[in-house]
């Protein structure tokens, strides 16, 4: 079954449309961004900057905590299905570094995560130092790390992390679709993982299903839907609920989470992701929705035991709650992806940037780019 919307017909092409932009490792000219663009990127830093962090008991009250244990359960599976012992992570969109316990359980080498919003990089970095005053339960991380301020889809890092590179693998968690406001950004986000990545490295990410989305909002009555805990709406420019299949960026619309997520987001129809990430050297290794991601990995007893741990459907003795029939809904409005990066693996080359990374990490560690990097 071909994923995204909208699905070509048999005669169409999978390539994206042809556009004014074209892949030019050696310029950025044609990666300018518009003011309206830098708006909402900064609309949606803000929101995540002025997030702050639970505490253990404000978390485990919060309306979706099930759905945030099932989701962390989701990327710890991807992690430990791809990471190996020593790699080099590039964490996009890291956000306040709570992936950072799963790098540390799978024995990862080496760290650099990059976020737009500057709250979000600096709870990141009190969490790293084991200085953050919530959940944490690990004091000290095994990996040296780098953190740095930017906004990872409009920045060529390539310039940036060239003593870094390069990376075993590139993550970026529930973040993917805010690169789809333009053909621009998402051209820089999927340059930046392949110039950075090695050759038979992987990307692993999740982002909304665009199919799931699209499916839902044709059945509605109007232009909004959702439960208890969540909204999508759009707005009136698609009251036809028609999209152009020539310009597949840029399709707008309102999500909101309860205690989690409320700003403006992006469609990324599938096949158009896939047939991009192909112009640079990415092939897709697998796309599955959340739904049958939990359904697949809960066969293997390994998992079964992890999620049992994370509590997500409970755990198994005294607690007996688990997640709701509406945060299960708002499980499948996500995907799972895992791409690897064209040639042969060469395992012989070392990451060069590791002596970069620092076991403490004090506020001017932190690098803040612009696009005039």
């Amino acid at each position: 079954m071909k994923r995204g919307y909208p699905e070509p017909s048999p005669s169409t092409s999978l390539s994206p449309p042809q556009s004014r932009f074209k892949y030019n490792p050696e310029g950025d000219a044609q990666f300018l961004e518009d003011e309206s663009t830098k708006i909402f990127a900064r609309k949606v830093a803000d929101h995540y900057s002025a997030r702050t962090n639970q505490t253990l008991e404000e978390r485990e009250a919060s309306p979706i905590i099930h759905l945030k244990k099932l989701n962390n359960w989701i990327k710890s599976v991807l992690i430990q299905l791809y990471a190996r012992r020593g790699d080099a992570v590039l964490d996009l969109a890291c956000g306040k570094g709570g992936d950072l316990i799963k790098w540390d359980k799978a024995k990862i080498g080496y760290y650099v995560g990059i976020d737009i919003a500057e709250g979000s990089i600096e709870d990141c970095r009190t969490r790293y130092n084991g200085d953050a005053d919530h959940h944490q339960r690990r004091k000290k991380f095994t990996f040296p790390a780098r953190l740095i301020c930017g906004d990872c889809f409009e920045v060529r890092l390539d310039k940036v992390l060239a003593a870094d590179a390069p990376f075993d693998i590139c993550s970026c968690q529930f973040a993917m679709h805010y690169s789809w406001s333009t053909e621009a950004r998402a051209r820089r986000a999927l340059a930046n993982v392949s110039a950075l990545l090695r050759p038979g490295g992987t990307f692993i990410g999740t982002m909304p299903d665009a199919n799931v989305i699209i499916k839902k909002l044709r059945e509605g009555e109007g232009l909004a839907f959702g439960n208890s805990v969540y909204w999508i709406r759009f707005d009136e420019e698609y009251s036809e609920k028609k999209f152009k299949s020539s310009n597949p960026f840029g399709i707008k619309y309102t999500f909101h989470l309860e205690d989690a997520v409320d700003c403006p987001e992006w469609i990324v129809p599938f096949h158009v992701f896939k047939a991009l990430a192909e112009e640079y050297e990415l092939d897709l290794v697998f796309v599955k929705n959340s739904h049958e991601f939990v359904h697949e990995y809960l066969k293997r007893p390994e998992y079964v035991e992890l999620m049992r741990r994370l509590g997500a459907l409970g755990d198994g003795n005294q607690d007996q709650s688990t997640l709701s029939a509406d945060e299960w809904e708002v499980a499948y409005l996500y995907l799972s992806f895992v791409l690897r990066k064209r040639g042969q693996p060469d395992r012989s080359q070392v990451n060069g940037g590791r002596d970069k990374g620092k076991m403490h990490l004090e506020k001017e560690d932190i690098l803040y780019i612009n696009n005039d990097l």
